[in-house]
């Protein structure tokens, strides 16, 4: 059977690699905005309206890994070191922070979205990492942007809230 007669895999985690690397070449740092639900391993005090925004530029993460199915890294919020796990599907949006050109996706269909039991079941809970397994940097622990505005060019017009 081919791929042509059974469902394509998805082209998103594809996409958020390019992106991710079309920021860092050009030294921009990559935010993505994600739906949160239980399958989303954040912390859950940085939540806000069921999202959240992740700065994922390496400066800001630790042993980033942009995979077809979950992004993984860990990154420090208010000095404690975490451990991020995010369902691609989750991810929203990526863009640039100094510009705010990236790509919107649409949301998780909600046969996606897990109950909270069973991905508590599914999954370890949210700890902290210990600090000498590398240097993070703070700047994931600051509230970040908004997702990225409408139109084209020129300066973003987020406002960052602390």
């Amino acid at each position: 059977m081919s791929l042509s007669q059974q469902e394509l895999p998805s082209t998103r985690p594809y996409l958020l690699r390019a992106l991710h690397e079309w920021c860092t070449d050009h030294g921009f740092s990559p935010y993505i905005a994600v739906q949160v639900d239980a399958s989303v391993q954040v912390p859950q005090e940085y939540v806000k309206n069921g999202e959240i925004v992740l700065n994922v530029s390496f400066d800001a993460t630790n042993g980033l890994r942009l995979g077809n199915d979950y992004i993984e890294f860990k990154a420090r919020f208010g000095g404690v070191a975490r451990e991020i796990i995010i369902p691609v599907g989750h991810v929203i949006a990526i863009y640039a922070r100094e510009n705010g050109q990236g790509m919107a996706f649409p949301p998780p269909a909600v046969s996606e979205v897990l109950p909270a039991a069973a991905a508590d079941a599914e999954r370890a809970p949210l700890r902290a990492v210990p600090s000498d397994e590398g240097a993070v940097s703070d700047e994931a622990g600051e509230p970040p942007p908004d997702g990225p505005t409408s139109g084209g060019g020129g300066r973003s017009h987020l406002k960052r809230v602390k």
